[in-house]
Parts: structure tokens; sequence; C-alpha cells
């Protein structure tokens, strides 16, 4: 019984190899049974001579948004779904705490809620080191 299954096996596989329909019996077919394959030749990449400023100034020209968080409330699905127009969301932040400013879902600065022009806007009171953001990042 074994040595038919090999048999088998050894005659399907000798079957796709050459890309015979009979490999395919009692299979429905699959777009991927259809679709040519070929090989990928890439050109060799070329040196380039400039110091990578123009590359650096095209990255430095990239906008980040920035989400500024109040504070967090963690609610039950009920109370979530009983929220409406009118409702009142208490927040896990006092007054004059500071907002956190994030990028990329990093905290990277802390700063106080102000008006400017009758808009908010945030003026930053403190940037955090570099280790600061890699430690949060690691803790999520």
């Amino acid at each position: 019984m074994a040595e038919e299954q090999t048999e088998q096996a050894n005659a399907a596989n000798t079957a796709v190899e050459e890309n015979k329909p009979e490999a395919q019996e009692g299979k429905p077919d699959t777009q991927a049974d259809k679709t040519p394959v070929q090989n990928a030749e890439f050109a060799e990449a070329q040196e380039c001579d400039s110091s990578g400023q123009e590359s650096l100034d095209l990255l430095l020209d990239i906008h980040m948004p920035i989400t500024v968080t109040l504070g967090k409330a963690h609610i039950p699905l009920r109370k979530l779904l009983g929220l409406g127009p009118g409702s009142v969301l208490g927040l896990d932040q006092s007054i004059g705490q500071p907002a956190e400013l994030y990028v990329q879902d990093i905290c990277f600065a802390t700063g106080d809620i102000v008006v400017v022009n009758e808009s908010f806007a945030v003026r930053i009171r403190e940037l955090r080191t570099t280790d600061d953001m890699k430690d949060a990042a690691a803790k999520t």
C-alpha cells in the first residue's frame, strides 16, 4: 500500500514538473495553475556620488501627523453604547497635568493646552529623549 502511494506521488510530481494537465485530475483548476512564472532580472545598482543631502532634504520635508492626548478613559461597552449628545466622559488626567504629543504612537513630548487666535494649540513643556522614547515603545 505504501509503495503504491509512493508511486502515485512520484507520477504526480513528474506530471507537475512537465506541466501536464493529468497531474491535476480530480482537482479544480486554480488561477495559480494558469499563471506563467518568470525569473526577475534586475540591473546592478549604481553607486551615487552625492553626499545624500538631497535625499535627506526630501525626507525632512515629509509631513508627520501629530496626535495630542488630553487623557484616557476606560469604560464598559454598555456605557460606551449609552453615550450620546450631552454625555460627559471623565478622563484620567487632572487639570494642570500636561497633554502628551505622539508621532506614530510614540510619545515624543508633553505640553500645555493653550488658545491662540481662537484655536487650540500646545505649548511644548518637555521633549522626551531618544532613550525615553525607545523605552516607551518597547513597553507597548
